[in-house]
């Protein structure tokens, strides 16, 4: 062997640690502009949502549909029964995406990349059969305060949340000290009572803020979530315990106590 050609173990330890660097600052570079993707997939998806909800209303005489709200109806994860029938929009298992699917013609649109990583919790807590993956296109919680709303009536519907992420499908405990589901503060003071730690689903709360997420403690991501507006624009809002949110952005007609 010659050795003047050879490596030794020095150099070899050095070229080692020089790779291990460069994995260290690439791999979170990579997980960064993976984690972006995501955001961007899911804000384009809920612009294609906020445009079929836009020709819902110019057929249904600026009307929102009937949410269901305060009932277990239009209030599920899914989109067919077990024998892969299409469920009407009342059923109890139904995502209420089912009522714009004609406007929205892609079911895909209703679905977040940064969400897949949630749809084993919800299959297992709701006790939901069948291909979890169907969940996947349910990723975004409708505001249930705004069932059979004119939409012309409302003031400001820049400012009036129309849906955003969740794990919930339809949100109306705003106001509840125990089972707050809004992002303005609950009673308590404090908002997504029933998701925070020790309430019974806990477990689903890094599924709400579940963008740009910058922390592993299981109620807290440092994240925020997205976010479609009444009138079909989308933005963010950063992971909060209900300072800076207004009641209004939810009940823009001040109509529930």
């Amino acid at each position: 062997m010659n050795r003047q050609n050879a490596f030794t173990l020095i150099e070899l330890l050095v070229v080692i640690a020089v790779i291990a660097l460069l994995m260290a600052l690439l791999i979170p570079a990579l997980q960064k502009a993976r984690d972006q993707a995501k955001d961007i997939v899911c804000k384009s998806n809920l612009r294609g949502v906020g445009l079929g909800v836009t020709l819902y209303l110019d057929d249904n005489e600026q009307r929102m549909p009937e949410m269901h709200t305060y009932t277990m109806n239009s209030n599920g994860h899914l989109w067919w029964d077990d024998r892969g029938r299409p469920l009407k929009p009342k059923d109890d298992r139904a995502y209420w995406g089912i009522a714009y699917i004609e406007y929205v013609r892609e079911r895909e649109l209703f679905g977040c990349p940064a969400f897949r990583n949630f749809i084993d919790i919800i299959a297992q807590d709701l006790l939901y059969g069948g291909d979890h993956d169907f969940i996947y296109t349910s990723a975004f919680s409708s505001n249930g305060w705004l069932s059979r709303e004119k939409v012309t009536s409302i003031p400001r519907p820049a400012e009036v949340i129309m849906a955003h992420d969740h794990m919930e499908p339809r949100m109306e405990h705003g106001n509840r000290a125990e089972r707050s589901d809004m992002l303005f503060p609950s009673p308590t003071g404090v908002n997504l009572t029933h998701y925070r730690q020790g309430a019974s689903r806990s477990n689903w709360y890094r599924g709400i803020f579940r963008h740009a997420v910058r922390m592993d403690d299981d109620w807290q991501t440092g994240g925020r979530l997205n976010t479609l507006w009444l009138d079909s624009h989308v933005s963010s809002i950063r992971e909060t315990t209900g300072e800076g949110v207004l009641k209004r952005w939810y009940d823009p007609l001040g109509k529930n106590p």
